[in-house]
């Protein structure tokens, strides 16, 4: 089953919200936006580079991801508490989770595990 779930996961959420399977979900805070899709990849945004527009100054064309997000978190019907997890610092995209299921990681808080080095949140 736990090579069965990231397919079915892909197939799902893919299509749906453009998911880059990065094993550490965070659509519910960010809009139903994967932030993976920005050219940075990052988890923490937006990254400083939004241009007057509103466009990314690594793809000029594309909307900035985080500005996205902001704004559809703001719009769209999704519970308070979710929202306010938007401004939550998130640990550096954990690489090694890549094509993982985010469903496991967050049941077994694999999506939580840090890098060594990595400040603990609440210290």
């Amino acid at each position: 089953m736990r090579k069965l779930l990231p397919i079915i996961e892909h197939a799902i959420k893919k299509p749906i919200w453009d998911c880059r399977m990065c094993g550490q979900c965070v659509l519910h805070s960010t809009g139903m936006t994967c932030p993976m899709t920005c050219p940075k990849t990052l988890r923490n945004g937006p990254c400083g580079g939004v241009r007057e527009n509103g466009n990314c100054e690594v793809n000029p064309e594309m909307q900035c991801i985080w500005a996205k997000a902001y704004e559809r978190k703001e719009s769209l019907p999704l519970p308070k508490s979710w929202r306010d997890h938007f401004n939550d610092l998130r640990p550096p995209v954990d690489m090694r989770l890549e094509g993982t299921s985010s469903w496991v990681n967050l049941v077994t808080r694999r999506d939580q595990e840090v890098p060594a080095g990595w400040l603990d949140r609440d210290s």
